[in-house]
């Protein structure tokens, strides 16, 4: 298992917390949406403040942390603060 090094690993959630990614440090992400936990599960790499995501289905996006916020795919993330 591959252990990453940044300061990203951890909750990022949207204002209303519909949308939960958490950022694991072995490399993968777990993405929830409303009450469903695990709709979406995939290895992320982060160059930068750049974040590639490859789900399991083969699907890719992409997003950057600007100044504490990660934007992705016309979405707005906060790391969580519960």
């Amino acid at each position: 298992m591959k252990i990453t090094t940044h300061s990203y690993a951890g909750l990022w959630v949207t204002k209303d917390r519909y949308i939960r990614h958490e950022l694991l440090p072995d490399g993968r992400y777990v993405e929830a949406r409303g009450n469903v936990e695990g709709a979406y599960t995939g290895a992320y790499q982060i160059i930068g403040d750049h974040i590639e995501y490859q789900d399991d289905t083969g699907f890719t996006a992409d997003g950057d942390f600007r100044n504490g916020i990660l934007y992705h795919a016309g979405m707005i993330l906060y790391r969580n603060q519960e």
